[in-house]
């Protein structure tokens, strides 16, 4: 079965930091460009942030630029995101896929509040 499996997210205080993983399994995780992408409550999905498949490229948006690290393990199939100094904006669902969307995670949530 094609999945991925989110896990990492919950609630923290802001300042504070989490590690989101992204288990792979069913297809050739090594081949893919990656992705997270998070949705905040009411609104739209927003691109956060991708990971060539090599694991040698990476792009931000800027709101999150300096203060998350996508990365990848080929080996263990698995996409990690390390988010530091995390802000109330940050609250969202964070979901992992792959660069065309076509396979994408259940999701985990992510809840930045004092």
């Amino acid at each position: 079965e094609v999945q991925l499996v989110e896990s990492g997210g919950g609630l923290v205080q802001p300042g504070g930091s989490l590690r989101l993983s992204c288990a792979a399994s069913g297809f050739t995780f090594s081949r893919h460009t990656m992705r997270w992408v998070r949705q905040a409550p009411g609104k739209g999905l927003e691109w956060v942030s991708q990971i060539n498949s090599g694991g040698g490229s990476t792009s931000y948006t800027d709101s999150v630029k300096g203060r998350f690290t996508v990365s990848r393990d080929n080996a263990k199939n698995t996409l990690y995101l390390q988010m530091n100094s995390l802000k109330p904006e940050d609250t969202a669902v964070y979901y992992c896929s792959t660069l065309d969307g076509l396979i994408r995670g259940q999701g985990t949530q992510v809840t930045v509040s004092s």
